[in-house]
């Protein structure tokens, strides 16, 4: 039953996307769905947290790698300016680091791109309730982890942190591509994935942080 019919409020929802043909299917998807209402669509990180705070939607299903700066630095901004509003993060990335940091942000639901349209539809109904939705098959990687893992720091793998000690020492790419046998598109992705898990996006702040660490030696 529609919930306009029905008496109730429909699910006001903002959608946060870099790819226009993304952000087309997913407001055609949820406007069909009985009870929820796409009320505004856009491309980058400033524009969500401007057009959330104007909409005051009920949900945000936000992707994680968008222009204009860190998603996830902007949850806790855009949660300060629409406290009413749930978070739906919707991404490609499927690393368990991803999706803790996000939840920690302020987040209630993490959906892979990969997954179906009911599975986004389900994640958007239950933050709009209040209720942690996680996607089940990155939630069975995050549960079969150590609760208190031994290991590099902010979730960085062993590999990431080969990596990030030799952009610290000052090697370019190929440089690090060369010594570890990786293409250099491999330590292009290894370097966006440290971006992003450590909130850093320049080098010196990755060398700041490799110091804070221990990770390298003046």
């Amino acid at each position: 039953m529609d919930a306009s019919a029905a008496g109730a409020d429909p699910i006001r929802i903002v959608l946060a996307d870099d790819h226009a043909v993304v952000r087309r299917g997913l407001e055609l998807l949820l406007d069909a769905e009985d009870g929820m209402e796409v009320v505004a669509s856009v491309g980058d990180v400033t524009a969500a947290i401007r057009t959330t705070r104007g909409h005051k939607p009920d949900v945000l299903v936000l992707d994680l790698n968008m222009p204009g700066g860190s998603s996830l630095d902007a949850i806790p901004e855009i949660l300060a300016a629409s406290p009413q509003t749930r978070i739906t993060v919707l991404t490609m990335q499927d690393e368990p680091a991803f999706a803790r940091q996000a939840l920690r942000a302020g987040a209630m639901a993490y959906v892979l791109k990969e997954a179906a349209g009911d599975e986004l539809v389900e994640a958007v109904r239950r933050a709009a309730a209040g209720e942690t939705y996680l996607n089940p098959q990155l939630g069975a990687r995050m549960a079969a982890e150590p609760l208190a893992p031994a290991g590099p720091p902010d979730d960085l793998s062993e590999r990431e942190v080969e990596v990030l000690r030799m952009i610290a020492l000052g090697h370019t790419n190929a440089e690090i591509a060369e010594h570890l046998y990786l293409s250099i598109r491999t330590v292009e992705s290894h370097r966006a994935h440290i971006q992003q898990k450590l909130r850093r996006s320049s080098r010196a702040d990755l060398v700041r942080y490799a110091l804070d660490h221990g990770l390298v030696e003046l």
